[in-house]
């Protein structure tokens, strides 16, 4: 079902019956309805082990995990269209305000990560290795977001760099928001 958060398909009584909080993503299978990017996300990973999102060993699956909360927890919530539809709607906020609102969390995430990434110098092409993985799954779709608030990023080139290792590989192209059935 392709939910085209412009129109508010997802408040739509069909939409929240599959999400009663009326968020996306939800993901149907086998009649069983799953919904938070981390527990699809998860599932995803139990269910089709290979390729693997995350590493093998407890340390390593504990950075990668990091990188991924990192993005999930300290900049897409703050970022997402909820949080900007009632800066706009309820609090009047200005798109210039909000651009700027967007840009303050986007950087201090992104500071952070840049330097996580940084500090490990065995990194590989990709936030963690030479595959991408579960914390590319979570930077690429923000590295996005920060584009679309004309946040300058120029300030983080191996963000920079991963995103474009990601953007070459043919899943990444196709999961690309310009690509999407509701894209315009």
């Amino acid at each position: 079902m392709v939910v085209d958060l412009r129109t508010e398909a997802h408040q739509s009584a069909d939409y929240k019956a599959l999400n009663p909080q009326g968020l996306v993503p939800a993901l149907v299978k086998d009649g069983k309805v799953m919904t938070q990017s981390p527990a699809i996300i998860e599932w995803l990973e139990e269910t089709h082990p290979t390729p693997a999102l995350l590493p093998t060993t407890p340390d390593e699956r504990a950075r990668v995990r990091a990188l991924a909360a990192l993005v999930a927890c300290d900049i897409h919530p703050i970022n997402n269209r909820r949080i900007l539809e009632y800066l706009r709607h309820t609090l009047k906020v200005d798109e210039a305000a909000i651009n700027t609102w967007c840009a303050h969390w986007i950087t201090q995430g992104f500071d952070g990560y840049e330097a996580l990434l940084r500090a490990n110098t065995q990194r590989g092409r990709f936030s963690f290795g030479d595959v991408p993985g579960l914390a590319d799954v979570y930077l690429v779709p923000q590295v996005e977001s920060a584009r679309r608030f004309k946040v300058d990023m120029a300030r983080w080139p191996l963000i920079l760099a991963v995103d474009a290792a990601c953007m070459a590989l043919e899943a990444f192209q196709k999961a690309a928001p310009a690509v999407q059935p509701d894209a315009s």
